[in-house]
């Protein structure tokens, strides 16, 4: 995101850190072109409404979004209930409209984010308070389920060595130094209520640069790794901030509120009492540690079939 200060010797150099993220763009092809593809699947499939007794379910386009709609797909199909995938739509402003038109009936959403989308001048920060606003702000034909105890919230993120070079522990320690830093997050950072503005409002952090990467993929955790940003956006659940030794910088002023993962439905489809009961059955028995164990499983060596992980999470939950 912002373009660091520090003195780069001669051209050479930078090459390799282009390179690297020419590398990671490639990898992130792949990966997505093994997830079902990258480009948005409502582009090429029909628009039009499920057909009765379906539910048609979404996802966002990152890792662990498509193994949550996962997990919901494959329970549903087990209770009997016919499911078509539609995952890696994109962000929130692309999948929740099409909620909205009933081309897609379910997706696994984080209530923080989604009350500021729905609502810029929202200020809760709370998980309770959140989701109870949430009931009253989402669109009339959709409806919130339960509730996970799971979180995934977005996070500052800075490597060891410069968290230990600037004596950082907040976000508020970085502020003195955002004006001479690179940012690298997902493009929609910088208009989230909670993104950029969110940070210039809360902490006076305005970034010399923002550089638009990825929503905690491969390209973002490369730039950080390499230097080519200083500080990034990546998921407090993701595996490669352990495995990668990164500080995630407190947030002391709740610039980033509560994030749990929710069902976000279509009535028309919750209305069948085996949507609604599988799925609260799922919120009900999934927590933090176990999505961030789900993460680092995708993210290990053997890169496991997400389909196979979610059939794993179900039974060790016990729901068949």
């Amino acid at each position: 995101m912002i373009r660091s200060q520090r003195h780069q010797p001669s051209s050479a150099p930078l090459r390799r850190p282009r390179l690297l993220l020419l590398a990671a763009v490639a990898a992130v092809g792949v990966l997505l072109a093994g997830c079902g593809g990258g480009s948005d699947p409502l582009a090429t499939q029909p628009a039009a409404p499920s057909a009765q007794g379906t539910v048609r379910i979404g996802s966002a386009n990152f890792t662990e979004n498509r193994l949550v709609a996962e997990i919901y797909a494959t329970a549903l199909e087990t209770k009997g209930v016919a499911v078509e995938r539609r995952f890696g739509i994109g962000s929130r402003e692309t999948y929740y409209p099409a909620l909205q038109r009933g081309e897609i009936d379910l997706v696994p959403d984080y209530t923080g984010n989604l009350l500021q989308f729905l609502d810029p001048q929202a200020t809760a920060t709370a998980s309770d308070e959140i989701y109870q606003q949430l009931t009253t702000k989402v669109a009339p034909n959709l409806q919130l389920l339960q509730q996970s105890a799971a979180e995934d919230k977005d996070a500052v993120v800075v490597t060891r060595a410069y968290a230990t070079q600037n004596n950082l522990r907040s976000i508020q320690d970085l502020a003195p130094l955002c004006s001479t830093i690179s940012f690298g997050g997902p493009p929609e950072f910088q208009q989230r209520s909670y993104g950029v503005p969110g940070l210039q409002r809360n902490y006076n952090c305005t970034f010399r640069e923002f550089r638009a990467l990825d929503a905690g993929g491969p390209l973002t955790v490369a730039a950080l790794r390499d230097g080519t940003v200083q500080a990034a956006d990546l998921f407090t659940t993701d595996a490669a901030i352990p495995e990668n030794d990164f500080v995630v910088l407190e947030d002391p002023r709740s610039n980033f509120a509560a994030q749990n993962v929710v069902p976000l439905v279509n009535r028309a489809k919750s209305s069948d009492p085996r949507v609604t009961d599988t799925l609260n059955q799922i919120s009900a028995r999934m927590d933090t540690a176990q999505l961030t164990q789900l993460n680092q499983r995708l993210a290990g060596p053997d890169r496991p079939d997400p389909a196979q992980v979610a059939r794993d999470w179900l039974a060790q939950a016990g729901i068949q």
